[in-house]
Formats: structure tokens, sequence, C-alpha cells
């Protein structure tokens, strides 16, 4: 490989990233409060998901880090235009913190999702990845909020099921779709 073909590679891997780090940073802050929750409903989940199709695991895994660090830093990225260590530190931010594990275990089952055994690994990893988020922040939730994990979860996982469930059918509908239309991978 050439010094022009390394410094492309380089270029595309560091414009992607950033692509999807913005593309997290301006859809994870839309969110909807629920009143039996301190969680609300945000779309970051869904943007992983679908990201998950059209990027490298890892390269979407140092996104989220980046979208991470920029929040912690003050910006408003979290849900509800937030940002900073009290976001990462209160109740919602083992949800934060387990959207890695989503990544981590969907990536593994999403490395060549095409046709129905695909579409079978994809729905595995994103369910299993989206239950290692659902543990992490409902252990968080709870120890922040004094709940036991039963508790917990009634209050960060169960209420977002049905959309949660929709959010992966739209990723299994259109991730192989924009993977086949983006020259990404």
């Amino acid at each position: 490989m050439n010094h022009t073909t390394t410094t492309s590679v380089s270029t595309r891997y560091l414009v992607l990233t950033a692509l999807m780090t913005a593309i997290i940073c301006i859809l994870a802050p839309l969110s909807i409060p629920i009143p039996v929750s301190p969680v609300p409903i945000t779309l970051t989940n869904l943007v992983l998901y679908i990201g998950l199709f059209i990027l490298p695991w890892r390269q979407l895994f140092f996104s989220y880090i980046i979208y991470m660090l920029l929040g912690l830093c003050g910006l408003p990225v979290f849900s509800g235009f937030s940002g900073g260590i009290g976001k990462l530190a209160g109740p919602t931010g083992g949800y934060l913190i387990g959207f890695l594990f989503l990544i981590l275990i969907g990536g593994l089952f999403l490395r060549k999702p095409e046709g129905l055994r695909g579409t079978c690994l994809a729905l595995t990893g994103l369910i299993l990845g989206s239950l290692a988020t659902y543990l992490f922040g409902t252990l968080w939730l709870s120890f922040q909020m004094n709940l036991t994990f039963v508790q917990g979860l009634f209050a960060g996982v169960i209420p977002y099921l049905p959309g949660d469930a929709l959010k992966i059918a739209l990723a299994l509908l259109l991730g192989p779709q924009l993977r086949r239309r983006l020259p990404v991978r």
C-alpha cells in the first residue's frame, strides 16, 4: 500500500467517524420525557442500531466515545439538550454507558447481515446489545435512585420495550438498504 492509499483510507475513516459523531450529536438530544420515569425516550439507540449496519463496529464505537466526550465537556448533546458530567453521573448515565455494550455486542452479530440468516443474526445482536444496555442502565438507575432492581426495570426498561422493538424493526428494514446504498464499508 502506498502513501496516497494510506492517506485516503485514513481521511475516509476520519470523515466517516466525524460524520457519524455529528449524526449522533444531532439526533441524541431529541427526547420525550415520560411521566413514569426519569429516563426520556430518545433516538440514540435507533441511531446506533442503524449505525451498526453502516459502519464497522469499531468505528461506530469510536464515534460514540467522541460523542460522550463532547457531552462530558458540557456540549448539549445528551437527551434534552443537556451536557456535563452530571448527566453521566446521574440516573440515566448508565444507559449512556450501556450503549457501548450495545455497539460491541451488536457489532459482533452484524458483520455480514445479508439474507435471512444475516437478518436473524442482526436481530439477535440488536436484542442482546439492548439487553446489555438495559442491564447496565437499570443497575445504575437503581443505585442512583435507591430502587430495587425490579423497580428500576419498571422505571427504566418496561415502558420503553414497545418503542425499542419498533426501533429495532426500523433498523432491520433501513439498515441493510442504507448499507447497500452508501459506499461506507
